[in-house]
This record gives C-alpha cells, structure tokens and sequence, in this order.
C-alpha cells in the first residue's frame, strides 16, 4: 500500500465523519414547535461530560446483560448445533424450533419475561440477549460443521483416523471461520436485543431504559448522550468479540 492510498484510507472516513457533523448542526437549527428537531452537537457533548458517571454506570448494566446473553447464547447454540450435525433425527426436530425461535418478536418477550422473573431482576433482558444471539451462531456453525467434503472424510478413513482425530484436523478447522462469522454477528445483536428489553420495561437502570425516560421527559440532549453511550458498548462487544475469537482461530491452526 503506498503513502496516497494510506492517506485516503484515513482522510476518506474523517471527512464522512466531518460532514455529519456539519448536516447534525445544521439539523439542530431547525425546530418543530417550541424544541428543535435535534439537539445540537455542543449540547450533546456537555450532557455526556456532565453525566458521564451515571452513563458509564447505565453502559455496565447494558453491557454485562449483552456479555452474559451472548455467551449463554452462544454456548447453547455451539452445543446444539454439534448435535445436529452428528445425529440427523435431531436436525429435524430441532429445524422447526429454530426457525419459531429467530422470528420471535422482542417486544413481545420482554414484558412476559419481565412478569415471570419480577420487574426487579436483570435475568429476563439476558435471555432475549441470548435468544437474539442464538440463532445466528447455530446456523453458522452448523453449517460449518458440514463444510468438510465426503471425499475428503474418505480420506482420512483410509489413513484409519479416530472420530477424534478427525474432527480435530478436519471438522474443526473447516467449521471456524463460520463461528467467527456467527459469533460477530451475535455480539451485535446481543446489545441491540439487551437495549431494546431495556426500552419495554424492567429494572429502572440500563441504557435503553434511560434513553426512553430521557426521550419521554424532552430532555433531548441528554437522551442523545444515551444513544451514544449504546453505540460505543456495540462497537467495543463487536471490536473485542473479532479479537477474541480470531486469536482463538489463530492459535488452533
């Protein structure tokens, strides 16, 4: 890569980013009523300093609720899906359950977990964290599991490998990158899922929860602070989750 295309790499996104920023502001001024249609920039800026320990506070919730449904969703669906790749019969059963459980609405789920568990408890915003990152890592991963050809499991037959050996040089490997694919995906969806349990009832802490109570009250700048705070938890669980399991794919090759 040479020095201008190093440059436009780096220029290319700081400009997109000054832009925004120029369009936010020059949104900002426009108004609907007695408030404008967003805050401005600036206004934004000194919410997120002045209340910056409540929303580093509110940001743990979310991100422990997201941490603990990604990695109990991601467990469970590695588990099941290795089941199904080995025994057939339990893809069939389980095909149905899969596909109800990827179309259940969170805005429905929520309130019933909230009923179940108590209003009180984090437990039911970590489960639809969990159920939101099921799915994506069991169709990965199960599809990778299946990757490997019959040819070349013919092959290590005939060098007479174990079932371990196997799926430790063959299956394995082959199926991955595919939970690296799951896994990425998952980690994002787990703090979406994690904000939108939030928004729909529950515990009076968390940022989904103030987002909408700061939204509800008008207190705009402060609830774009929020939104903020949410962006910046996705992209650190998503940063950190392609870290982890690449160094852990690099270390088993």
């Amino acid at each position: 890569m040479n020095l201008a295309e190093r440059v436009t790499r780096v220029a290319a996104p700081v400009v997109v980013g000054v832009l925004l920023l120029v369009a936010w502001q020059l949104i900002s001024g426009i108004s609907t009523g007695r408030i404008s249609l967003v805050p401005a920039p600036a206004a934004v800026i000194e919410a997120s300093v002045t209340h910056s320990g409540i929303i580093v506070e509110d940001a743990f919730v979310t991100g422990g609720n997201a941490l603990v449904g990604l990695i109990a969703g991601t467990v469970s669906a590695v588990f099941l899906a290795g089941l199904a790749a080995w025994l057939r019969p339990i893809d069939a059963m389980t095909a149905p359950v899969i596909a109800a459980i990827a179309v259940i609405p969170i805005v429905a789920l929520t309130p019933l977990l909230n009923t179940m568990f108590g209003a009180s408890s984090q437990f039911g915003r970590q489960i639809v964290a969990a159920v939101a990152a099921f799915v994506p890592v069991y169709v990965n991963v199960l599809r990778g599991l299946r990757q490997a050809r019959p040819v070349q499991r013919d092959l290590f037959r005939a060098y007479a490998a174990s079932g371990g050996q196997e799926f430790r040089l063959l299956t394995m490997p082959t199926a991955l990158p595919y939970l690296v694919t799951g896994v990425r995906i998952a980690s994002s969806l787990a703090v979406i899922s994690a904000l939108v349990a939030e928004y729909f009832g529950g515990p009076a802490d968390g940022l989904g929860t103030a987002i909408a109570s700061y939204a509800k009250s008008g207190n705009q700048a402060l609830a774009f602070a929020y939104v903020g705070a949410s962006i910046a938890v996705g992209l650190v669980f998503f940063l950190v989750t392609v870290l982890l399991v690449s160094s852990a794919v690099n270390s088993l090759q």
